[in-house]
């Protein structure tokens, strides 16, 4: 049963605009709420008891906000990524957080997600998968091209391609992950990609050359809570579902 999950929530979220400005965008009210305090009730009730987050812009404010969250007797232990690898003009990316958790994981399997993305509470058991293999959550898109699309091959990963413009398949990665302790390895591995970042697919398609990735596939409601006018449609879903 695996017990521990890895929020990345070190960014800005520039895409907001006026939104996070002074903000991460974790923290945008959506409603009475910030969007992260809803992804954190379903982290917790699906069963997760230990959540490690991983801040670096206004990570003060994170911890304001998490004074007044009731963690319902989970433990929510804060890790900077800046003090751990430097500033985001050294080192930045998705797989940076992973890099900062080796510590605070230990030789456990876990759950990785971002804290700007909403997943509900069965995706989140669904993926509590204690084996030797690591898994990544995907779901069909009508926008493909926007996002990292699986390849697979008998359940197996092949490989992340990111925004292809080509149509190369419509099934798209969530960025909701279980990572064996053979990710730690592949993060170290992996050089920086094009854009300049550590990208955590480089290391996901790294694992899943050796057939140690496995595909999840999920049909219900799945969010990247990335601009503005997202906060009406997230709005729009909690009003039909509460």
């Amino acid at each position: 049963m695996i017990k521990k999950v890895v929020v990345s929530a070190a960014g800005q979220g520039t895409r907001m605009l006026e939104l996070s400005k002074d903000k991460s965008k974790h923290l945008i009210n959506v409603g009475s709420r910030p969007f992260l305090a809803y992804l954190l009730d379903n982290i917790i009730v699906a069963g997760y008891a230990q959540i490690i987050m991983v801040v670096g812009f206004r990570e003060d404010m994170i911890r304001e906000f998490l004074k007044t969250y009731d963690a319902k007797g989970a433990t929510i232990t804060l890790v900077n990524q800046y003090d751990v690898l430097g500033p985001k003009e050294k080192e930045y990316g998705t797989a940076c957080p992973i890099k900062c958790v080796k510590d605070f994981v230990g030789n456990e399997n876990f759950i990785s997600l971002v804290g700007d993305n909403f997943y509900t509470v069965e995706q989140l058991k669904a993926m509590n998968i204690d084996d030797e293999f690591c898994y990544v959550a995907g779901v069909e898109s009508q926008t493909p091209e926007k996002f990292g699309v699986l390849l697979e091959k008998e359940e197996f990963l092949e490989k992340i391609v990111e925004k292809s413009q080509e149509f190369i398949g419509n099934f798209i990665n969530t960025s909701l992950y279980k990572f064996t302790p053979d990710i730690f390895d592949a993060v170290f591995k992996i050089e920086k990609s094009p854009r300049g970042e550590y990208e955590i697919t480089d290391a996901i398609s790294l694992l899943a050359k050796d057939k140690k990735v496995k595909v999840k596939k999920f049909t219900d409601y799945w969010m990247d809570f990335g601009r503005p006018d997202d906060v009406e449609k997230f709005l729009k879903y909690l009003d039909e579902n509460n």
